[in-house]
């Protein structure tokens, strides 16, 4: 078994805090074999995450690196990368010695609900399976949980887990929209989903994204663990031979009819 923390954490302005939160989640999460914090965990969303983007080679990855090796857990966590008119909302994965060994350049921008993500931010173009801490982790973030067509291209490249990060947005109806979407995409493909929002952090943000509700999902759609809303880190298991069992009760990417909607 595999032991990941999902590190639900409050996001700041400011990626000096951050880092130290992230630093100290770390610290909390002794025990696990990767660490998953939310997307944009270098800082909150805003006009200034042009300005305060960093290279991966710069102070933020550098200081997570610097714990995952500390403290021997791999680590995913989202932050900025900068572009040539746009950044890039990239997910980084390091392995337990704090080496980089993906980068996933978030695709689908989030154009809705009255945002405007790609005023900002470039999207990339290539679906990330990475390999972790013996698992080869599929990456998603946020809302490219609403496009099903990326789950199952990650899962054609191996995953058999997926970690989604997140900076959900409050509002009617986002929450079950998040906790309906992540159920499904583990439902649908047979796989370990483990998903991570940031914390709601009212005294340092009035934006309304951040609204918990970290969540491991088994593979026949299961909610394992639910974090609620509260800042907080909590180490939950992997078991592969699950996954193995789901997919021999219920096989449906072996009944895949592949193009079935084509004209």
């Amino acid at each position: 078994m595999t032991t990941i923390a999902l590190c639900q954490i409050p996001v700041s302005p400011d990626p000096s805090v951050n880092l130290k939160r992230a630093q100290e989640a770390l610290a909390h999460a002794r025990g696990a074999d990767l660490a998953i914090f939310p997307e944009a965990t270098l800082t909150r969303y805003g006009t200034r995450i042009t300005e305060l983007a960093e290279p991966l080679d710069g102070p933020f990855v550098t200081g997570l690196a610097q714990a995952a090796r500390e403290h021997g857990i791999a680590v995913i966590a989202g932050v900025f990368e900068p572009g040539d008119d746009r950044v890039h909302n990239t997910a980084v994965a390091l392995d337990a010695d704090g080496a980089l060994q993906a980068a996933y350049r978030k695709i689908h921008l989030f154009d809705s609900f009255g945002a405007s993500e790609s005023s900002l931010v470039a999207p990339g173009d290539r679906p990330t399976v990475v390999e972790l801490a013996g698992l080869r982790v599929g990456l998603i973030t946020c809302y490219d949980i609403r496009f099903p067509e990326l789950a199952r291209a990650l899962v054609d490249q191996g995953a058999d887990v997926f970690a989604v990060i997140a900076a959900w947005g409050s509002g009617v109806l986002k929450e079950d929209h998040w906790i309906t979407l992540v159920r499904a995409r583990a439902l649908e493909n047979t796989t370990w989903t483990a998903a991570v929002g940031q914390a709601p952090n009212p005294q340092e943000s009035s934006d309304g994204f951040g609204i918990g509700r970290s969540m491991l999902v088994d593979p026949l759609g299961v909610v394992r663990a639910d974090l609620g809303s509260g800042a907080g880190v909590q180490l939950v298991r992997i078991d592969p031979e699950l996954t193995a069992s789901a997919r021999r009760t219920l096989p449906c990417l072996e009944h895949r009819v592949l193009g079935v909607n084509r004209s």
